[in-house]
């Protein structure tokens, strides 16, 4: 959705090392935000977004209008069961209907071979490799739906263009949710419960300055169900934390039992 940092350029350099021609998309999508979500204030750069890009070689960027992606007359959504259901789905209802019928559009339009998303938004990426499995998408292939590693801040806060809304203050104390995170994760990997490792990281998260959790859990990394136990599949810590104006997420790995 454009404001551009390092995750971003990050994902166009990983595609120029798969593909002889990379396009990038930049809209801000109406669809995916709520009543009172920042629609409105959500940071548009698109001059200095496209110079980034063309330095980095990108060949194509496609930053339609709204009304050229919802003309008069729009009424088609795509709405993605399971995946979409909990975590962010649960406290942003419709939000990834949004994601899901843009992300569609935006295939259609572009035809890419693969496509690369951050992995720092796990729920979106399970939700667009069901959508493109489920509606046999042909370009890009389910399988070509590439999720690449979050990209961290040196203190481990995920870059995310929504750190802009961060007073310097709330910028010290959100690096607390990674920190808090790999203490979690270590704890269930050497034995905890899950239920108190979660309890002592939402502890952790209020007293570092931490206004609300939305989210803690473990689930299983590909069909995103929670676990109150250790599984002998891939997992994934999830984590969505309001501090200031900011909501910020972000996943981890849990090595499995």
């Amino acid at each position: 959705m454009g404001a551009l940092h390092e995750g971003h350029l990050t994902l166009v350099r990983e595609a120029k090392s798969r593909a002889d021609h990379v396009a990038v998309s930049i809209f801000v999508n109406p669809l995916q935000f709520g009543a009172g979500e920042d629609l409105d204030a959500y940071p548009r750069q698109l001059e200095r977004d496209s110079a980034l890009l063309q330095a980095e070689g990108v060949d194509l960027l496609w930053a339609p209008t709204v009304d050229a992606m919802y003309p008069d007359g729009f009424a088609s959504n795509i709405s993605i069961s399971g995946v979409s259901e909990g975590f962010c789905g649960a406290s942003r209802p419709g939000h990834f209907d949004g994601v899901a019928t843009v992300v569609c559009k935006l295939f259609n339009q572009v035809r890419p071979d693969f496509a690369l998303f951050g992995a720092k938004d796990w729920q979106q990426l399970a939700v667009i490799r069901r959508m493109a499995r489920d509606l046999d998408l042909t370009l890009p292939l389910a399988d070509n739906i590439i999720g690449v590693e979050t990209v961290r801040e040196a203190d481990g806060l995920a870059m995310s263009s929504r750190n802009a809304y961060l007073t310097p203050e709330q910028r010290g104390q959100a690096a607390t949710l990674p920190s808090a995170m790999k203490t979690a994760i270590a704890a269930i990997e050497s034995g905890e419960t899950i239920a108190a490792a979660l309890a002592q990281l939402e502890a952790t998260l209020l007293a570092g300055g931490f206004s609300a959790i939305d989210y803690a859990r473990i689930a299983d990394a590909d069909t995103l169900v929670p676990l109150d136990a250790r599984s002998q599949r891939p997992m994934r810590l999830l984590v969505a934390a309001r501090i200031g104006r900011a909501r910020l997420i972000d996943n981890m790995a849990v090595q499995p039992q």
